[in-house]
């Protein structure tokens, strides 16, 4: 039994240079097709749960029209939905006006996430990002007119981005006043722009000062650093994202889209031709106890304050201090025990993965 839903959206007006997302060209006939298939797909695969979180992201869910988000608004109007819904829409700034943003409200959505990656021109030409900060500033300012839960989403790790330049943008997206902060290294993926011309990732050590100049600043301001990646105002943490974090179950909906039901984690199809006949799904992984309980630490630990330890053995009966090498982390200081939750060192936050290679297999 789940109560969240993520839906993707797979189509952009244009497509920027380091995104490896399942993403296609904005094309009127296919997002109708698109659309239909969706909608078929939420049919068969629902099962009439309460439905606490909604997250459509992309892609670029705001490059859709009027005509199409009332259609999908249509395809939610399935779900049961929770009184306390957390619904979070991904907008461009180019792509966000005020008639979409009356429909939104109108159809509960009460989070708003936009990518808005830099504030220096250079950079979002080097992204192939069509605005400016000028424009951002105008389009959250018309957003907080209908929805005043905002995320906005920072890269970080740029050719050529100095210190200088990430402090500039950090201070500009604070002086959106905003409620949450998404902060992503650039990490160039294969299937991106940035691939095909050679580019390189920064030297890592620049890219831990760059970290250590995020957390700093970002708590100076009052924001909570609760996910390695996230930082939000007090009680605006992600409920969605949270979800994931906390190994729950969830619906994936869309070309791509993952979900984990049960015992079973999936991926559909990345081709819009399977989609559209049908043949939504492209992987499945039946998932072990063992596997569950992987998963549960190498997400769980994503979250600053880490896992609860009670809560942890009433879901999965078992000990979370016997399992893998846990007490010998402890001893090494890279997992610390306060009584109540397991949690990383947050001085080992920057090098985490290194611990969490120890939860794929025994």
């Amino acid at each position: 039994m789940t109560n969240s839903v993520y839906i993707h959206i797979p189509f952009c007006q244009s497509i920027c240079s380091y995104c490896s997302f399942t993403k296609f060209f904005y094309n009127e006939k296919q997002v109708d097709l698109y659309l239909d298939s969706l909608k078929k797909e939420v049919q068969e695969k629902y099962q009439g749960e309460i439905i606490k979180t909604i997250y459509i992201g992309g892609g670029t869910p705001s490059s859709l029209n009027i005509t199409e988000f009332k259609k999908l608004f249509e395809i939610i109007k399935i779900f049961k939905l929770s009184d306390n819904l957390e619904f979070t829409i991904e907008v461009n700034p180019e792509s966000i006006d005020e008639e979409k943003l009356k429909l939104f409200k109108i159809n509960k959505v009460n989070r708003i996430s936009m990518g808005v990656e830099s504030t220096i021109n250079e950079n979002l030409k080097y992204l192939k990002r069509n605005h400016d900060f000028k424009l951002v500033k105008e389009k959250i300012n018309l957003i907080k007119k209908y929805i005043t839960n905002i995320n906005v989403d920072l890269i970080y790790g740029l050719k050529n981005q100095t210190l200088k330049d990430l402090a500039y943008d950090i201070n500009n997206i604070l002086s959106l006043d905003i409620t949450h902060i998404s902060t992503y290294s650039l990490i160039i993926e294969n299937n991106t722009y940035l691939k095909i011309i050679k580019e390189k990732n920064i030297p890592e050590d620049l890219d831990y000062e760059m970290y250590e100049l995020i957390i700093n600043k970002l708590k100076k301001s009052g924001f909570n650093h609760y996910e390695i990646s996230n930082f939000s105002k007090p009680g605006y943490e992600a409920k969605h994202n949270l979800v994931y974090w906390n190994n729950l179950p969830y619906y994936g909906f869309g070309v791509s889209a993952s979900g984990y039901l049960g015992n079973c984690r999936y991926t559909n199809t990345l081709s819009l031709k399977k989609y559209f006949a049908g043949n939504y799904l492209d992987n499945l992984e039946i998932l072990s106890d063992k596997d569950i309980i992987s998963y549960a630490l190498i997400l769980g630990f994503r979250k600053i304050s880490g896992i609860n330890k009670s809560e942890f053995f009433k879901r999965y009966k078992v000990n979370i201090l016997d399992l893998y090498n846990i007490r010998d982390l402890i001893k090494s200081g890279l997992i610390i025990d306060n009584g109540t939750n397991l949690l990383i060192s947050y001085d080992k936050i920057y090098v985490e993965n290194s611990i969490l290679i120890n939860f794929v297999g025994e």
